[in-house]
């Protein structure tokens, strides 16, 4: 039986997450937010505490996480969304990156939003573990940046068929700068086949 003694730990010490405690920074999209954790590295390699239900709720981010996600992409350039459930099926998004590098994007397509049809986005690597959390009311898409990649990301809801939209990649309305040549990427027939903003109206309405 092993025994483990705490007789080293000052008895004021406070909780481990205060040493660990990620950043939380709100880009110009303010609902959409970078998570960086910190990492806390000794000889054998590294330790990171990635999420906190009462601290990424004092940060905003509110919603409940029911189902994890991965994906992996051998290529790089390989470039998935831009997609969105419909509601009461809505499903907000924290995605991080476990090998590899992405783009990561959200796009708002909330009617009356003072940024719908705009997009914020972030670089997401494996080597520093940012984190992007995406609300509902943003379509999301990403493409990678590196070979074998694979994504892990927490949804607020489980996936419906019924319910699966998305917005095409290359859509004018919303201009991203994906950072590669449309010919160039490798994309799924449905993602390539999706509706562009003006052949289909959202169904989200900002406030």
């Amino acid at each position: 039986m092993f025994k483990i003694s705490y007789s080293n730990i000052p008895f004021d010490a406070p909780p481990p997450s205060l040493y660990t405690s990620p950043m939380f920074t709100r880009l110009s999209i303010p609902e959409v937010i970078l998570i960086t954790p910190k990492r806390f590295g000794d000889a054998r390699g590294w330790f990171s505490e990635v999420y906190s239900t009462a601290l990424f709720q004092q940060n905003g981010v509110t919603d409940v996480f029911i189902q994890d996600n991965q994906s992996f992409s051998a290529a790089p350039g390989t470039l998935r969304g831009l997609h969105f459930q419909h509601p009461p099926y809505a499903q907000a998004k924290l995605v991080r990156v476990v090998r590899g590098t992405i783009f990561d994007v959200a796009v708002d397509i909330r009617r009356g939003s003072p940024t719908f049809g705009q997009y914020v986005a972030a670089e997401l690597t494996a080597e520093h573990g940012e984190q992007l959390y995406v609300p509902a009311g943003f379509a999301h898409g990403f493409i990678t940046r590196t070979p074998d990649t694979e994504v892990l990301y927490k949804v607020s809801a489980a996936y419906a068929p019924s319910a699966d939209a998305g917005y095409r990649f290359d859509d004018p309305t919303f201009a991203i700068a994906w950072g590669a040549e449309a010919s160039t990427l490798t994309l799924s027939d449905k993602d390539a086949k999706l509706p562009f903003l003006t052949e289909r109206e959202t169904p989200f309405v900002y406030g």
